[in-house]
């Protein structure tokens, strides 16, 4: 046991010196917001491989990352994105500001995806939609799409009645739209 609490430690401590690391040069605002989205990536890091059946599933370690992701999204995201924050070091794009709208379209999905997921850790994986599935092949969410901005169709309670893998689908695919859309590439 005391080896495990160990290797935990270790853990830790490499992962908080690489965020310190990644984020070099950041202060106030945006070290803030940076801190946020590691917390965010750390999560669905820990996550995806019980996601993909390679770890145990484990409900508690499911509710409490997505409570964690809940609480860096939403209105808590936008707010570390006040207009003039861009530029080195920070990774944001311009878009961001001047597509407000999408970008806190994007940020309230992944608060309310996050929620669900959340209540689904009770119900286990579960199995994946496939290609187009169920939200009518137009992407997760409909004709709209994530990618358009719009208001999501689901609530946190009805996804929270879904298997935990869908949820935690969708939750990545929220993070991987905003990424695409207003997020630098890294070199």
């Amino acid at each position: 046991m005391k080896l495990k609490r160990n290797l935990s430690a270790a853990t830790g401590i490499t992962l908080i010196a690489a965020a310190a690391f990644a984020h070099g040069g950041a202060t106030g605002i945006v070290k803030e917001r940076m801190e946020g989205m590691s917390a965010i990536a750390e999560v669905v890091k820990a996550l995806a491989p019980m996601m993909q059946g390679t770890a145990p599933y484990d409900r508690d370690a499911v509710r409490s990352g997505a409570a964690t992701i809940a609480a860096h999204a939403g209105e808590a995201m936008t707010s570390k994105f006040p207009e003039g924050t861009g530029g080195a070091p920070s990774e944001a794009r311009p878009e961001i500001w001047q597509d407000w709208e999408t970008f806190t379209g994007l940020a309230q999905q992944l608060e309310i995806f996050a929620e669900g997921l959340e209540r689904a850790a009770e119900n286990g994986v579960g199995g994946m939609p496939a290609q187009g599935g169920m939200m009518g092949g137009q992407g997760m969410m409909g004709g709209q799409g994530m990618m358009g901005g719009g208001a999501p169709m689901m609530s946190a309670e009805h996804i929270g009645q879904m298997p935990a893998g869908m949820a935690f689908a969708m939750v990545s695919q929220a993070c991987t739209a905003c990424h695409t859309r207003f997020r630098t590439e890294e070199k």
